[in-house]
């Protein structure tokens, strides 16, 4: 029975933490739109976005490209 309660326990922690990463959309001033998988991050030294698209490839996209950003 303890088996079965650490179980639960673990997947309820899964469930939980999961829910905290937000999906974020990138529309770009061309007009297209850009879905990630977590926060894209802004490096400010070179003005580049580092984001994960949603296959999971690490890409980078200049700021001044990007005219909004939205959780969803």
């Amino acid at each position: 029975m303890k088996k079965y309660a650490m179980l639960a326990t673990a997947l309820a922690l899964a469930v939980i933490l999961s829910g905290c990463a937000s999906d974020y959309v990138m529309s770009t001033k061309d007009g297209r739109m850009v879905l990630t998988q977590g926060k894209p991050e802004l490096d400010k030294t070179t003005g580049l976005i580092s984001y994960t698209d949603e296959q999971g490839n690490h890409m980078q996209i200049n700021g001044s490209e990007v005219s909004q950003m939205i959780a969803r």
